[in-house]
């Protein structure tokens, strides 16, 4: 399809990219360019497309897979639609999948709190029952605990500076994405929305700690970071989760670390002007490594939200040992590490054991749960 320019393109409706770019199916459809990328999303959050029409464009987007360049034009828009709240602490941005996990234990929470004992900030942000798993994420843990979530963006920051973890709760950040919630229920599968929710970033944090299933996906992803003018992560650090969630699996976990290097331009892209590439590495950690004898049955429970509560709360209060609390000093030491508080993941792993036993990371969870808003409704 030929346009004139950046406006023309954004301008194109979602029946013409269907029609003449991204519907003819897997094998045949076109990659749409950045700002028609750009124009269909904003579009679809300005709720303009007819249901059936945007439950096509979804599929063929899934069937084609997105690029780099059509995830960071759909950033793009969602950014421009996001309440972002700086803290004054730059905190570790924890964008696990909204969807959450339905198997084992939520261990961000506890592993946020250690890593705010040890002197890194943490921010995590979820929905409520998000499609299509519809599981437990950060937000229904943090309920258990009694820890207020129906958050403004500007008490969240605040508690991050308070407390050292803070909680951004999508429907006060990010409104137009949640008001999407019954297209994707209806659409029984995955969209590109998932990924983006996890990557909108509400307390503008410089580091991003993610998870993945598939190498390839990671670097998908850090590819559109890397594209994004308006991201402001200058550091990504991913790995494969258990159950696709935050948390390092016990065994074997494949890592992938990216840092910004604004002199080093993406290779081979003709429009990839101004875009910074930066270094990535993949690595391996290994938990029998660290003294850990853990296998995924060990985290698994019956209640994720309320197991993952009373879990969380007995390590830190030094009434719980075992496979949890490892699992949990291990990801808290992750945190640690990617936010710079150590320079080695086993560096990390002994500040969380420090600020485990010495009691700093009880009072952090007190902290939490003495919390006020003052500006929620």
């Amino acid at each position: 399809m030929t346009t004139l320019d950046s406006d023309s393109e954004r301008d194109v409706s979602l029946e013409q990219l269907m029609t003449e770019v991204v519907g003819s199916g897997p094998k045949s459809a076109e990659d749409m360019t950045g700002p028609q990328a750009q124009g269909a999303m904003e579009r679809i959050l300005d709720s303009e497309p007819d249901p059936t029409t945007l439950g096509a464009f979804w599929l063929a987007n899934r069937w084609k897979r997105n690029t780099p360049e059509e995830l960071a034009a759909f950033l793009e828009a969602t950014r421009g639609r996001t309440t972002v709240a700086t803290p004054e602490a730059d905190p570790v941005d924890c964008g696990a999948n909204y969807d959450g996990k339905r198997d084992s234990a939520l261990l961000g929470v506890g592993a946020g709190l250690v890593s705010a004992a040890a002197g890194v900030p943490v921010t995590t942000h979820s929905g409520d029952r998000v499609p299509t798993h519809h599981a437990a994420a950060y937000k229904h843990v943090l309920d258990e605990l009694g820890v207020p979530t129906d958050l403004e963006p500007v008490d969240s920051a605040r508690m991050v500076d308070e407390v050292g973890f803070g909680f951004y709760y999508q429907p006060r950040f990010a409104p137009a994405i949640d008001a999407l919630l019954d297209r994707r229920e209806r659409m029984g599968v995955r969209t590109y929305i998932n990924t983006i929710e996890t990557l909108l970033n509400p307390a503008g944090a410089s580091v991003h700690l993610g998870s993945f299933y598939h190498l390839t996906f990671a670097e998908r992803v850090i590819d559109t970071l890397a594209r994004s003018e308006n991201s402001e992560f200058e550091r990504v650090c991913m790995f494969q989760g258990l159950e696709g969630y935050d948390d390092i699996r016990p065994g074997y976990t494949k890592v992938a670390e990216w840092r910004a290097d604004p002199d080093d331009p993406i290779e081979g892209d003709e429009d990839a002007e101004g875009v910074t590439a930066g270094s990535l590495t993949d690595y391996e950690i290994e938990t029998a490594a660290y003294g850990m004898d853990i296998e995924e049955d060990d985290l698994a429970v019956e209640s994720v939200e309320s197991d993952s509560a009373g879990i969380t709360e007995a390590i830190l209060r030094g009434e719980r040992e075992g496979a949890f609390a490892d699992a949990i000093a291990l990801n808290a030491a992750f945190r640690i590490y990617a936010g710079g508080g150590a320079e080695t993941i086993e560096g990390g792993l002994d500040r969380a054991r420090e600020v485990i036993g010495n009691g700093e990371a009880a009072a952090r969870l007190d902290s939490l749960a003495e919390f006020t808003p003052e500006e929620s409704a």
